[in-house]
């Protein structure tokens, strides 16, 4: 009978840790990949995030966060294809979500700034392009001057017309900084 009595305990520790395992908690890193929609924005979206303290995600080109805590990989990939498809910015979006490893998670940023809709840190991704940072910065507003973009890398600033295909495929490097002036007198 102890024996029996013992095995269910360790069962029951046992099937305890793998439930905490199997649900995203806070602090904690997760990879999440996006499929069904063009490269680059492949690109923009897929990548390492850090879960908040509070239990949230902050996905490119949402308005708000998602809540990951305390949710699977498949409920969280769920939702956030949900939120996708809500805000109308992908009609059939594939999400993946896998646990990462890493307890917590410095994420690489590129800062953006000026006049956009939301200044501050963009998430780094491999492959993101001086027009998808601005992008994820929710865009100019109607006072920024796009035809000016600044690049900023170590110290060395360069000028950039985002109207230029060419100049919108700059890639971007990890703490670069940009910064979308005012328009001037000639609104340009």
């Amino acid at each position: 009978m102890k024996n029996i009595l013992l095995f269910l305990a360790l069962v029951l520790v046992a099937t305890q840790q793998l439930a905490a395992q199997t649900t995203i908690r806070s602090g904690r890193a997760i990879e999440i990949q996006l499929k069904g929609v063009p490269s680059e924005e492949m690109a923009l979206v897929s990548g390492t995030y850090t879960v908040s303290d509070a239990g949230m995600i902050s996905m490119p080109l949402l308005t708000g966060p998602i809540r990951a805590a305390g949710l699977s990989a498949t409920s969280l990939a769920r939702s956030i294809e949900a939120a996708y498809r809500a805000e109308k910015i992908y009609t059939t979006p594939t999400i993946n979500v896998i646990h990462s490893t890493d307890q917590t998670l410095n994420e690489l940023t590129v800062t953006v700034g000026g006049k956009v809709m939301a200044p501050g840190p963009v998430k780094y991704v491999q492959g993101l392009t001086l027009y998808n940072a601005v992008q994820a910065a929710r865009g100019p507003t109607d006072f920024g001057a796009i035809n000016r973009v600044s690049l900023i890398r170590n110290g060395q600033s360069k000028e950039y017309d985002l109207n230029n295909t060419k100049h919108m495929n700059i890639l971007v490097e990890p703490n670069d900084t940009i910064t979308v002036p005012p328009k001037n007198i000639l609104n340009r």
